[in-house]
């Protein structure tokens, strides 16, 4: 596929992202370097990114959503055999391993996530991935990316050629330093098998709660009164969320309240909302 020619102020947009991509190692450095320069190129709300996994052998999908999406949708869309997925899958082989469009209109509308995505707003997804060399059957990563009320176009395909080496990259760099970084904390007792880590959260039960109404997109005002208390007590205590998580803002927290297991299974109805 040919590239257009950029505009100058485009390709410094390009050139940091590509030069922000090896420092991206844990999910929510990876969160933040999709925001930024990132959505000037390529306009997103919710990303599913894959990976295989040698130990599970198979592509294994986490979303980031920077909307609500209901838990039941977010699971399939995290699942390689549900039916949105496989025809995301197939779209992207017939269009021969070349980043295209899927137009979720023609898909079937008995498929809840569907359905779903189609009253939210969304009518394209954007789909691209990599596959090992010489067997293109078999994926090491792929990338689905949303956005509601946007019909992606051909520059936004061109956009997603020109980044998908990156992607592919600082993906698979993400997931191989988190396997790396469990497999180091995993205590070994007098038997082969290890004991599963369980990291300490450091926040409290009423802190994890109104994170997770920030998971949700909810305003200090909207939380204080879910709660019943005042918006500044809210502020307060996000404040000190994000002393204690070393975030520089609420979406980073979210971020990296993923990472660290801190929502447990107080879910709020919003799948997994990382920006």
């Amino acid at each position: 596929m040919p590239y257009p020619n950029i505009a100058p102020e485009q390709s410094e947009c390009l050139l940091r992202v590509i030069e922000a991509a090896p420092q991206v190692r844990r999910r929510h450095q990876y969160f933040v370097w999709c925001q930024g320069d990132f959505q000037r190129w390529l306009p997103h709300k919710f990303s599913v990114c894959g990976s295989y996994d040698r130990d599970q052998r198979d592509v294994v999908f986490d979303l980031f959503n920077s909307v609500p999406v209901p838990e039941d949708i977010a699971e399939r869309l995290k699942n390689a055999r549900a039916p949105l997925m496989t025809a995301a899958l197939q779209c992207w082989r017939r269009a021969r391993y070349q980043a295209c469009r899927l137009d979720l209109i023609l898909l079937d509308k008995a498929d809840p996530a569907v359905r779903i995505l189609l009253d939210m707003g969304y009518q394209h997804l954007l789909i691209h991935g990599v596959t090992r060399p010489g067997r293109p059957e078999e994926l090491e990563s792929f990338f689905v990316f949303g956005q509601p009320q946007r019909l992606y176009d051909e520059p936004d395909i061109l956009a997603l050629e020109m980044l998908l080496p990156c992607l592919h990259t600082a993906y698979q760099r993400v997931c191989v330093t988190e396997r790396q970084m469990v497999s180091a904390r995993l205590p070994m007792t007098g038997t082969s098998a290890p004991v599963p880590y369980q990291r300490v959260v450091p926040i409290t039960e009423r802190e994890r709660e109104i994170l997770l109404w920030v998971r949700d997109g909810l305003s200090n005002q909207q939380i204080s009164e879910k709660l019943g208390i005042s918006a500044l007590t809210v502020k307060n205590h996000v404040q000190k969320i994000l002393r204690k998580l070393g975030a520089a803002n609420r979406a980073q927290a979210v971020a990296k309240a993923m990472t660290m297991n801190a929502f447990g299974a107080m879910p709020h109805g919003s799948g997994e909302a990382y920006y």
